[in-house]
């Protein structure tokens, strides 16, 4: 088949590259974001999937939208007989949808309908599910509303973290992905209305959702902590300075009378910090234009930063607070 590939970040450059590795169809365009500013000198970056696609000769289209007449015509003009779309990032209008001739298939990171949206690999992690993985679904004009074509699961263990989870699925992703174009090629995938009533909404993940409220259970921190890494990493606030949480280990059932956020000990585990149930003992933080280390390396330099007692999370007006 001819294909147009559409997507943007590492996710989505693994399944350009097992495409192309399999050579099986032809990309006839990519289409992946428009270069964004990034590091300290705020230059222009290309996405990976970009530099993929450069780096195989292919054209590489980056339009700000594909609602104009001008960039549909485009699109329409390399000829395609299916779009495929991994985390591309922009909204498709019905019109593209409709352009190729077997239309457009998505590669979801989430055993649709369950989490919906831009962030389903943070969510899943922050939710405490068990399993995850990836859906092969028919596009169409809702938001991953379509028709599910081909499905591949696994485990979520109790040490993945956002990363691990990614690079699972993103090789189930590319194993899918060849196998539905193989079925798409011989007309024998059977598509699965989604139960709507069983979706979940995953937005986009924000800085600012990665502090942590240390009155909330330790159950649910844990899972936080480990959904945010590596990006955009947990973080609490240590006087006036943002203290970078990367690991921790739960003690769900750790009995205190100390209010959150209280450090109750350093031993040889790491850092123990009260929370509104249970306790969890900091292993791997950063401490502000520092690199992450282990509690241990921390703590045998800077150990009087964290003597029992001293209170994690407190906002500056809190700390004259009666």
């Amino acid at each position: 088949m001819k294909i147009i590939f559409a997507g943007t970040p590492d996710f989505a450059a693994r399944h350009l590259a097992a495409l192309l590795d399999q050579g099986k169809h032809t990309v006839v365009a990519v289409y992946t974001q428009p270069d964004r500013p990034a590091g300290r000198g705020k230059k222009l970056k290309p996405g990976p999937v970009k530099m993929l696609a450069e780096q195989h000769g292919l054209p590489v289209m980056q339009p700000l939208s594909l609602k104009s007449p001008e960039a549909q015509q485009q699109l329409q003009a390399f000829g395609a007989e299916l779009m495929v779309v991994v985390a591309y990032g922009l909204i498709l209008p019905q019109v593209v949808l409709d352009t190729p001739r077997l239309g457009c298939i998505n590669v979801h990171a989430s055993l649709l309908p369950r989490w919906r949206g831009a962030a389903p690999i943070h969510r899943a992690v922050e939710a405490g599910d068990s399993h995850s993985g990836v859906t092969i679904m028919q596009m169409e004009a809702g938001l991953d509303t379509g028709p599910m074509l081909l499905k591949g699961e696994c485990d979520i263990d109790a040490d993945d973290t956002g990363g691990s989870l990614h690079d699972k699925l993103a090789d189930i992703g590319c194993e899918a992905l060849l196998k539905a174009l193989d079925s798409l090629a011989d007309n024998s995938l059977v598509a699965e209305v989604q139960d709507d009533a069983l979706a979940c909404y995953a937005p986009k993940i924000s800085k600012a959702q990665a502090l942590l409220d240390w009155s909330r259970p330790a159950t649910e921190l844990d899972f936080k902590i480990r959904a945010f890494n590596p990006f955009p990493v947990a973080f609490t606030t240590l006087g006036d300075e943002r203290l970078r949480i990367w690991a921790a280990e739960l003690e769900a059932s750790h009995s205190h009378q100390a209010p959150a956020g209280t450090i109750l000990k350093c031993d040889s585990r790491g850092i123990w910090v009260a929370c509104g149930q249970g306790a969890l003992v900091l292993s791997e933080i950063q401490l502000p234009g520092k690199k992450r280390l282990p509690v241990q390396a921390v703590l045998n330099s800077q150990a009087q930063l964290f003597t029992a007692g001293v209170q994690l999370g407190l906002l500056e007006d809190d700390s004259h607070a009666s």
